[in-house]
């Protein structure tokens, strides 16, 4: 028997688009869905910080790979958001062009 995946979506992703996105398992997430990031620390602080993804997409890739360096002794947790809406509209968008392709 297979075993179950812990990498599921969180509950408030899933009740976006529940038939697509209750089956998925997130392993990585493109930058570019990404609505904003949360940041627990130890000491009870929380960043949140929100993502442009209109900006430079490497850039933003080495500013948190640079934050979560610089504290990674006092981060408790981080919470990546999606942009539900964008990840719909994508797939939406990909799926359609590939039944147009199928035809």
């Amino acid at each position: 028997m297979p075993k179950k995946s812990n990498k599921k979506l969180p509950k408030e992703v899933i009740k976006h688009w529940p038939e697509v996105f209750e089956d998925i398992d997130i392993d990585v997430v493109p930058l570019e869905y990404l609505d904003s990031v949360r940041i627990s620390f130890t000491d009870g602080k929380v960043w949140d910080i929100a993502i442009d993804t209109d900006k430079n997409i490497e850039h933003l890739e080495k500013s948190l790979d640079d934050l979560f360096a610089e504290y990674q002794d006092h981060i408790q947790n981080v919470d990546f958001r999606l942009n539900t809406s964008k990840v719909k509209e994508d797939i939406t968008k990909r799926t359609k062009k590939f039944l147009k392709l199928r035809r």
